[in-house]
């Protein structure tokens, strides 16, 4: 018998019947993540995720809360990216940029992409931690708000099974070649990406319920080889899944 995730990975689970409903619940909990985040320590620092899934909320945050967020005191990280140009149709900051951050007054210094202008993911990962150790010191980054997706292998940010970066402990940054398109990313790695004070993963599609399955059938055998499962986060997690990938 599959068991809830809050029981397997110690994280709450909330089930939507779509991806609009899932959308509109993640953005009300993570627009109020910020709000008390800025109340609390002045600024709200926020990693996002890419591909299609978070879009959705990414415009909920800059339609629907545009006038709640305090946007000056908000800073954007990413979590990960592919290694393209960032007007590439499969870029993470393209999709972002268009979702969000064109519709909202953020200022341009508090918008901190993974760079891809470089020879290398390797060379784009050095300059991502440079940026991150300037902007958070070597305490390391915790974000207020760490965005995740998972795919359908059980990937998450740009962190695939059987990937080198999976065992990094010293890097807070990692060119990584991934088995999917485009295949060079650059991703953050577990030390950083386990320290956010909340965790939201935004989980939809049939093609996902396989994973989500033995997440909740075997979680010891997932956390063997499962990305996903393999991280942990230290703060609040949540899940958000569509009725589709629930099992």
């Amino acid at each position: 018998m599959n068991q809830d995730i809050d029981t397997v990975l110690g994280a709450e689970e909330r089930v939507f019947p779509n991806l609009e409903a899932l959308s509109r619940a993640a953005a009300e909990e993570s627009a109020r993540a910020a709000i008390e985040a800025v109340r609390a320590r002045r600024k709200c620092l926020v990693s996002l995720s890419g591909g299609h899934t978070p879009s959705r909320t990414y415009e909920l945050w800059a339609t629907e809360y545009g006038k709640e967020i305090p946007w000056p005191m908000v800073h954007f990280f990413w979590g990960d990216e592919r290694f393209v140009a960032p007007d590439d149709a499969k870029s993470n900051y393209r999709m972002v940029k268009a979702s969000l951050l064109e519709r909202v007054p953020v200022a341009a210094e508090n918008i901190h992409p993974i760079v891809t202008n470089c020879e290398s993911p390797d060379e784009a990962a050095q300059a991502y931690e440079k940026k991150l150790r300037g902007f958070f010191g070597d305490a390391g980054p915790t974000f207020d708000i760490l965005f995740l997706g998972m795919g359908g292998e059980g990937h998450t940010a740009s962190l695939f099974p059987g990937s080198l970066g999976l065992t990094e402990q010293k890097r807070w940054a990692v060119g990584v070649r991934a088995p999917a398109e485009p295949p060079l990313r650059v991703s953050l790695t577990f030390p950083v990406l386990r320290r956010a004070r909340a965790t939201f993963f935004l989980v939809a599609g049939a093609d996902k319920r396989p994973i989500i399955e033995r997440l909740k059938k075997d979680p010891e055998d997932a956390a063997r080889e499962l990305p996903v499962a393999m991280l942990r986060p230290e703060g609040k997690t949540i899940w958000f899944l569509d009725a589709a990938a629930n099992a």
